[in-house]
């Protein structure tokens, strides 16, 4: 009889594909920044877009811009568009999220960390070393943020939204 209860489906992840969709980098003041002594300060954004390709697929991209000025004069912008095709299938949904959203970003972090590098590096600039960054913290704060948004609306927020 035993045989007879259903398995839960088998959980699966695997990495397909790691590539660059879109990178920019942009001096818009060189070369009179190269004389410029002041110190530079630099504002990271990080973003992640999620692609259902159907068939337990998914394209993860994560959007890493770099801004370095010194004063008000900018240095130099890199935008760096890293993406995944990850294979997750057997997660349940609560899991799917987090997976998604905090799981794979970590994965491709390291390889955006490395573009970012070496588009400064070939702009004749220091080298570049983002350090790593709490994807897991980011994404329980979005989902924070989202849920209280969701409550200020009076409605759900889509991922709590039941099937």
């Amino acid at each position: 009889m035993a045989d007879n209860q259903q398995q839960p489906p088998e959980r699966h992840f695997s990495v397909q594909r790691v590539y660059v969709k879109d990178v920019s980098f942009e001096s818009p003041n060189a070369p009179e920044i190269f004389r410029n002594q002041g110190t530079p300060k630099h504002q990271l954004n990080l973003n992640t877009k999620i692609n259902d390709l159907g068939e337990h697929f998914y394209e993860v991209v994560l959007e890493v811009t770099v801004t370095v000025k010194i004063e008000d004069k900018t240095v130099f912008i890199v935008e760096v568009q890293q993406a995944g095709i990850f294979n997750i299938a057997g997660f349940p949904e609560q899991e799917l999220g987090p997976m998604l959203g905090a799981y794979c970003p970590s994965l491709l972090f390291p390889y955006a960390r490395e573009v970012v590098s070496d588009l400064v590096v070939k702009g004749s600039f220091p080298q570049l070393v983002l350090q790593h960054v709490n994807f897991d913290m980011l994404f329980a704060q979005h989902q924070q943020r989202a849920q209280q948004e969701a409550q200020q609306d009076g409605t759900e927020p889509a991922e709590a939204v039941q099937h």
